[in-house]
């Protein structure tokens, strides 16, 4: 079954023209008083904007460019007033991004679209198309629904007209007016016609139970049908943010959910008629990491989701909606399954090496060049490796030996190993884990995410630090996004608990 997620037509020069004339770098007067071409003072590799914070990207692949429209959350209802805009980003390489400002106005107090929530791009005969949820919850208080699929156009990408009257609303005898949302059109080119997706609930089953994703067809993106559900799996309250996507033999629908557990899922099929099965790891990332949705140049997949702050910048505040942007680069596997790495573009960006102080501070270690390793069966070791910089990367490989507790690498540690964060890894839980000390006993760690670890075979870690972020892999398969801010500062580290482990290939760049 074949598919067109995004037309190949070539844009026309106009439409290039446009784009390069409307784009503004990112950047920011650093301390040094150049400017960067990367905001360093707002997370340079884990974009945001100035004034506020980002939610849900939609990214979309055009003429070599990445384009990613977000939305923007001010936080600020008294200086910015009420409801959520678009916004649109552009970048060639991941990394380096330009700003193309607002994209779709928000409606007003009265108006379907107060908060223009999460949509999708489309192209067709050099026509782009968003469909997008029109949100107001002043309506709900009126007896009307409070979302809609609505739909604005472009010609260029930049410039959006907004068609003012929503084209469909969830059908009232047979789905939960209120959840109607976020949009996903392709074409199945075996059914001869455009599939949208949407992210909704029926009205009967246990109240956690309803969540389906809706399917609604057209002949000419214009006049739409609701069909009988894509997906309804008796899993969620609702899994919103669809998206869908074909790689090989194999079909991805991916979706987001806030029922159990704050996560973006994937299910993998042959058919887009399922059935949708469920691999062992079927996320992409952890808590901090929501709302992905995926784009390709044809050769390369990327998952683009956010990063979540936390009230009062403190590491036991609420999660928030809305944060950074994060990208991770998706690989197939040979059983189909995905997988994710970091971009190498992003690797390529630290380029500086930081000389290493390796010191050991508590355990007998031993070192043989480059390789440093501790024996504590029954206790608890820890080396210094040097004073983390502002922004860095820190790279290495861990040899566990036989029923070793955990190791890891240790962040931000203070002089005493008072206060530090860790990044921990369990051989006998199969999982990485961020934690934070000191923490209570009946607190849970901050994050943790599943990965196969097989005896014998060394674990690869790679981690960047900028500002409150912390993006770690696992050998190059498994991410786990999060957030630290009350420890600063400090040291990276080594360490062992209850075993013994030996550690290679250890590395700490930044950038020029």
């Amino acid at each position: 079954m074949g598919q067109v997620l995004h037309s190949s037509v070539t844009t026309t020069e106009a439409v290039r023209r446009a784009i390069q004339n409307n784009a503004v770098p990112i950047t920011s007067v650093t301390g040094t008083g150049q400017a960067q071409e990367r905001n360093y003072l707002n997370m340079s590799f884990f974009y945001k904007p100035v004034d506020g914070w980002a939610a849900d990207f939609i990214p979309f692949y055009w003429d070599g460019e990445y384009h990613l429209f977000y939305l923007k959350d001010y936080r600020n209802k008294t200086e910015y007033g009420e409801g959520t805009p678009w916004f649109h980003l552009s970048t060639r390489d991941n990394v380096q991004f330009a700003d193309h400002g607002e994209a779709i106005v928000r409606g007003k107090e009265d108006e379907q679209d107060l908060y223009i929530f999460t949509g999708c791009v489309f192209e067709k005969d050099g026509l782009f198309h968003i469909f997008y949820t029109g949100h107001n919850p002043h309506l709900r208080a009126a007896g009307q629904p409070e979302q809609a699929v609505m739909q604005a156009t472009s010609e260029d990408l930049i410039t959006w007209t907004k068609n003012p009257t929503p084209i469909i609303f969830a059908d009232p005898e047979k789905y939960e007016i209120h959840d109607w949302r976020d949009p996903f059109v392709f074409w199945n080119e075996e059914a001869g016609e455009y599939w949208m997706l949407l992210a909704a609930r029926i009205k009967t089953g246990p109240i956690n139970r309803r969540g389906i994703t809706a399917l609604v067809s057209s002949p000419d993106l214009v006049n739409w049908t609701i069909r009988d559900p894509f997906w309804m799996p008796d899993l969620y309250f609702t899994h919103e943010c669809p998206d869908l996507f074909k790689m090989g033999d194999w079909w991805y629908l991916v979706y987001s959910t806030f029922t159990e557990r704050n996560i973006t899922h994937y299910r993998m099929s042959k058919s887009l008629a399922g059935p949708w099965l469920a691999p062992t790891n079927d996320a992409f990332d952890g808590r901090a990491f929501y709302a992905a949705k995926t784009a390709s140049d044809g050769q390369r997949r990327f998952a683009y989701g956010w990063n979540p702050t936390r009230t009062n910048e403190e590491d036991t505040g609420r999660w928030n909606w809305g944060g950074s942007l994060v990208i991770h680069e998706v690989e197939q596997q040979p059983d189909g399954s995905l997988t994710v790495h970091m971009p190498q573009e992003l690797v390529d960006e630290f380029k500086q090496d930081v000389p290493l102080e390796i010191t050991p501070q508590m355990g007998q270690w031993q070192s043989d060049g480059d390789t440093w390793s501790v024996d504590v069966p029954s206790g608890f070791a820890w080396a210094s490796i040097v004073e983390m910089p502002q922004t860095s990367m820190l790279e290495a490989t861990i040899q566990f030996d036989q029923n070793t507790r955990s190791a890891g690498i240790i962040l931000r540690a203070d002089e005493t190993l008072d206060h530090y964060y860790q990044l921990r890894v369990e051989p006998g839980r199969n999982r990485i884990v961020f934690d934070r000390s000191p923490r209570p006993g009946d607190e849970p760690p901050i994050i943790e995410r599943p990965v196969q670890l097989v005896e014998g075979q060394p674990v690869y870690i790679r981690v960047i630090v900028e500002g409150s972020i912390i993006l770690a892999y696992v050998n190059d398969e498994v991410a786990l996004s999060a957030r630290g801010y009350e420890h600063q500062g400090g040291s990276y580290g080594l360490f062992v608990s209850e075993g013994s482990a030996t550690f290679n290939r250890i590395e700490v760049r930044t950038i020029d």
